[in-house]
């Protein structure tokens, strides 16, 4: 558990999961995005583990909580649960797995139905470094996010290549639809709550994503 400027103070608290099969790289994006660390030797996550990261959008100092979520059967139902209240989701595959890209719609399909089905959720294609190994085109990615209104993205927790553009991406997006509620209650003349910085409350029992808007593909 990576606990990395956890005591700084912050404006907004973003709860982020990292879902998708076990062996796919989940728990080296996390460390990738938390420490700017990989290890060889990861070993499968056993329960849930998460990490802190801060960030600065325009003015604002975003602390993410990003939770690394088992991929095994066994842990789906301890989980589940902690897709709740998550602004955003990363859906990892392994390109050079193709039965880990089948399983992505059942992991949409619980993220769905055990989160808010208005989260942002970017697909990531990761290991891009094993292209020789590919099982998985980049096209079918695409597509696949395309269909289900995602965004998408092909990493390398290895060679550190778009993970932070990904995790930017996701952060910034949500951070983007916030800031539109927050204007929409302003005028509306009603008050944004949302579970995260000081002094911010929430209107309903959590603020969600409600458009998958400014998505990129790489």
């Amino acid at each position: 558990m990576f606990m990395a400027g956890f005591d700084e103070e912050c404006d907004y608290l973003f709860k982020c999961v990292l879902i998708g099969d076990s062996g796919v790289g989940k728990s080296n994006l996390l460390s990738r995005i938390a420490k700017d660390e990989f290890h060889l030797d990861s070993k499968p996550t056993i329960g849930v583990e998460f990490a802190y990261r801060n960030m600065k959008i325009k003015d604002k100092l975003i602390k993410a909580q990003i939770w690394d979520t088992a991929g095994q059967e066994r842990f789906r139902a301890i989980t589940s649960s902690y897709y709740r209240g998550a602004l955003g989701a990363m859906l990892v595959y392994d390109i050079t797995r193709r039965v880990t890209f089948v399983n992505v719609r059942k992991w949409l399909h619980e993220l769905r139905d055990s989160g808010n089905e208005d989260m942002l959720v970017i697909l990531v294609g990761n290991k891009s470094d094993l292209g020789q190994s590919r099982e998985v085109e980049k096209e079918e990615g695409e597509v696949f996010a395309k269909t289900k209104g995602l965004c998408f993205m092909e990493t390398s927790a290895l060679q550190n290549l778009n993970v932070e553009e990904a995790f930017l991406q996701m952060i910034t997006n949500i951070h983007n639809i916030i800031s539109q509620k927050s204007l929409e209650a302003k005028m509306n003349g009603t008050t944004l709550n949302l579970a995260s910085g000081k002094g911010i409350h929430i209107a309903d029992d959590e603020v969600t994503a409600t458009k998958q808007a400014n998505c990129c593909t790489k």
